[in-house]
């Protein structure tokens, strides 16, 4: 397996994010909405790693589409940076119910950015590549053109809209295809543990080979993430996997790099119909975030490697 080293060994020299507060104190604290998901839980570590006090809120804990409840909890917290990685991720769900999509991912980034503005904090929020129709033929960078194919993508539009709308130095991070160790602790898991669960049942798995994205390592995301906040980085930047693959090849590498060959045939958009259209290519370009001398993202296999190391400290399971 290819290595990947840790850029963060050591104090960072460049903690843009620790500013002086109002009464002329320094102010580490970090705020993490969505920090039970899979991106989440790995931003709630990275930045604790890096010495800041974080405070991370579950969807149980804190409301972020009740105004109130978001204004009382950073009040109380009173934190530098406020990063949103919560969000409805439900697409085809989105398409006959899309009033709670839009309130989570549209009017909740709303009231994190009004909240911001008022205590002069930084808005860190978590958009998507599906806000492209995917007719570009390349690797989406931050100029291109937003166009949004169904409900769940506009939702994921309208919350960059609201950050960028009311917040100068709003920093909006698109990516694609997250996974991580946390999956297997979430309801909807990930695309590597929904083809592991599949793979173990040795039914036929068809997937779909015409459909391209951008497959993101979550602990890798959380990790440049933060190196953006730290270099004071705002406006938009894409963070994605780093190298373009269909979801059937993805699925390949899975199950190559787990030891498994199930029946796995490929499929095609016309055949595997869904209730919402998706961008059939979403890949994403790294390049404004590697311009700041943010290292790539690890390969894809690296990252599955990863991910299968992780996995397997979580569950127990020795792999041979």
């Amino acid at each position: 397996m290819e290595s990947v080293s840790d850029e963060h060994n050591g104090e960072s020299n460049n903690r843009l994010s620790r500013s002086l507060g109002n009464d002329g104190s320094c102010n580490d604290r970090v705020a993490i909405f969505g920090s039970g998901g899979q991106l989440g839980a790995e931003l709630v570590t990275d930045f604790t790693r890096r010495g800041y006090a974080v405070s991370g809120f579950t969807r149980g804990q804190v409301d972020i589409t009740d105004a109130a409840q978001v204004e009382e909890c950073l009040a109380r917290v009173d934190p530098a940076v406020v990063i949103n990685a919560a969000a409805y991720n439900q697409v085809d769900v989105a398409e006959k119910e899309p009033q709670p999509a839009y309130l989570i991912n549209g009017l909740a980034v709303r009231n994190l950015a009004l909240a911001c503005r008022q205590m002069d904090a930084r808005l860190v929020h978590f958009s998507t590549d599906y806000v492209f129709d995917g007719m570009a033929g390349h690797a989406y960078v931050e100029t291109d053109v937003p166009r949004p194919l169904g409900a769940y993508a506009v939702s994921k539009l309208a919350g960059e809209l609201y950050a960028r709308a009311y917040l100068d130095n709003a920093l909006v991070i698109r990516t694609s295809g997250v996974y991580g160790p946390a999956g297997l602790e979430t309801a909807r898991g990930n695309f590597v543990e929904i083809m592991l669960r599949l793979a173990a049942k040795g039914d036929p798995i068809r997937v779909v080979e015409d459909h391209v994205a951008s497959p993101t390592y979550a602990p890798a995301l959380a990790s440049r993430s933060a190196d953006l906040v730290e270099r004071g980085a705002q406006g938009l930047f894409h963070i994605g996997g780093g190298a373009p693959i269909s979801w059937f090849d993805w699925a390949v590498k899975i199950f190559a790099a787990a030891g498994v060959n199930p029946p796995l045939k490929p499929t095609n958009e016309r055949e595997f119909r869904t209730a919402a259209r998706r961008p059939k290519y979403s890949a994403l370009s790294n390049a404004k975030m590697e311009s700041l001398g943010i290292a790539p993202m690890p390969s894809l296999d690296a990252a599955i490697g990863l991910y299968l190391l992780a996995r397997s400290r979580k569950t127990g399971a020795v792999r041979s």
